[in-house]
């Protein structure tokens, strides 16, 4: 089995094409096939060195690797001329100066566009050949049979008049010459699958597909057979509405930017329209590498849901080894020596982002939230923080068990709820009113820090 994934470098790699990548690389990995990566870059104006640097990034940040490529498909250019030529040559391809009026008035006569066969021209743009009965049938792995009629096609333009060639025949050659058996894309493609079929269908009667271009025989060995084709469905945001940048981040760049984790994106993006079949929702890469079928892949529209993924990935982050964690940590903020607020912030957070606005305050001192100093420190608040202070002061140690016994007294002799105590204490550490639990934020912070920060509100007060 030998795949193919494809993008066309005009702009960072979207989630819909990172699923379609993942895909390709399940089913490779699943079956013990092969991968090849294809930058399809024949948009000039668009397609530029960054972006394909932001599409070799995405895919290593997602931990998705190939086993050729990255391709340039400009890079083969004189291959898709030889092709062309060959095409024309046989008689399967033809130059039409047809305008797009002369078009245009012989399809409302006429209906299908085939009418400019029979004045073979020297130069203009290059049209196939549609076969004049029969039909294409495309055998789609998800979607099912789909023949198309011959009476009802046009003939395609595959070049220009300056022979530069069109993207249908230029991906058609290309899954020739790489022996490509298994095309699987999203949806948007559906209509593009005729014209490539008729495409290797011209092209295999010429014998293009036992040759490599160079006057020699194609590396691979046998004659290519058509691939198997499979389009995967659209995805959707929550309302329902095509998925776009206004259901949040719309790139690989953006979600690895807000933190989240690789391993758990490569989870969620599984799930967008092909199921375990048993309900499972956390699986770890190698069982959906075992998993992985086109069969469980579904027709109908996925919904991207970030806040699901935002919760899958913290299911991620809470079952993390502390230290494998830590150096995630220190990476996304650029900080070092984070092991323990990591520790103690496991639970809480669901993103590497959430971090810092949580525990940041404890490592670089209180910020200024002056609703919060209103609502917990007032006469009760700083009272309470008083006698937190004292008990503090005189506790045996600084662990966790000690700093919750010495909060726990002045609790029960205050008689009061525990947030009584605890929020005026956490404002005055933090500045906020979210941190870490108390207890580990105080034995994180230890005694001389903690009193140091107690005494400064409780000198401004």
């Amino acid at each position: 089995m030998r795949l193919r994934f494809a993008p066309s470098p005009t702009g960072a790699l979207h989630i819909g094409g990172a699923r379609t990548a993942l895909f390709n690389w399940l089913l490779a990995r699943h079956h013990g096939g092969e991968l090849v990566l294809r930058i399809e870059d024949t948009d000039r104006e668009r397609s530029t060195p960054e972006n394909v640097q932001q599409i070799l990034d995405a895919l290593r940040w997602l931990e998705l690797d190939w086993d050729e490529g990255p391709i340039m498909q400009t890079d083969r250019s004189e291959r898709h001329g030889q092709a062309l030529q060959a095409l024309l040559d046989s008689g399967h391809a033809y130059r039409s100066n047809a305008t797009a009026a002369d078009v245009r008035e012989f399809k409302e006569l006429y209906g299908a566009d085939r009418g400019f066969r029979g004045r073979p021209e020297q130069e203009g743009a290059v049209r196939l050949s549609v076969p004049e009965d029969g039909a294409t049938v495309v055998h789609d792995a998800i979607r099912g049979e789909a023949s198309f009629e011959h009476v009802h096609l046009d003939d395609p333009v595959i070049a220009r008049a300056d022979g530069s060639v069109l993207y249908n025949f230029a991906v058609a050659i290309d899954d020739l010459d790489a022996r490509i058996t298994h095309v699987v894309r999203g949806e948007d493609h559906l209509s593009n699958t005729p014209k490539q079929l008729l495409v290797l269908e011209a092209a295999k009667a010429v014998g293009l597909d036992r040759t490599d271009g160079g006057g020699g025989s194609s590396p691979h060995g046998e004659p290519a057979q058509l691939p198997v084709y499979a389009h995967l469905p659209l995805l959707h945001g929550p309302d329902g509405k095509k998925l776009s940048k206004r259901h949040g981040a719309a790139s690989v760049q953006e979600l690895r930017d807000a933190g989240y984790l690789p391993a758990a994106l490569r989870n969620y993006l599984a799930l967008l329209g092909w199921g375990a079949g048993d309900d499972a929702t956390v699986l770890s890469t190698a069982e959906l590498v075992e998993r992985f079928t086109l069969e469980r892949v579904s027709r109908n529209p996925a919904r991207f849901d970030e806040a699901k993924l935002r919760w899958l990935n913290g299911i991620y982050i809470r079952s993390m080894p502390l230290d494998e964690l830590t150096e995630r940590l220190e990476a996304f903020t650029g900080r070092s020596g984070l092991r323990e607020a990591a520790r103690i912030s496991q639970e809480k957070i669901q993103t590497l982002a959430d971090f810092w606005p949580l525990a940041g305050s404890l490592l670089e001192g209180p910020g200024e939230d002056a609703g919060a100093r209103e609502r917990w420190l007032d006469e009760n608040g700083r009272a309470a923080l008083a006698e937190v202070r004292e008990e503090l002061a005189a506790a045996p140690s600084f662990d966790e068990g000690a700093v919750q016994a010495a909060l726990g007294a002045v609790i029960e002799r205050r008689a009061v709820k525990p947030r009584e105590v605890y929020q005026p204490l956490r404002v005055a550490l933090t500045g906020a009113t979210v941190s870490p639990g108390i207890f580990e934020s105080v034995a994180l912070l230890g005694r001389e820090e903690t009193m140091r920060r107690i005494a400064r509100v409780l000198a401004l007060s």
